[in-house]
């Protein structure tokens, strides 16, 4: 077991950048999915909620969050359906 591996989820958690990643990460491949499936999004802006639409969706440049994850390999991919 490497030794990242072996942190505490308090070491962890106290320490932030490997959650901050996973955040960063998390939301990056959600705006990319959205794009991809044609979803608008909606956010905070000016104290109202806005809906912006796919096209209008901006990924952020972030080498560190989505490269090598699932999304990211599958470019266009719907998601799976959920089996009951």
């Amino acid at each position: 077991m490497d030794p990242e591996t072996q942190r505490s989820v308090g070491e962890i958690f106290s320490e932030g950048s490997l959650v901050d990643s996973a955040l960063a990460q998390a939301a990056r491949e959600s705006l990319l999915l959205h794009k991809r499936l044609g979803l608008p999004i909606a956010v905070w802006r000016d104290g109202a909620v806005v809906w912006v639409p796919p096209e209008e969706i901006e990924i952020p440049n972030d080498a560190a969050a989505g490269e090598g994850s699932a999304t990211h390999r599958r470019a266009g991919a719907a998601p799976e359906p959920h089996s009951t």
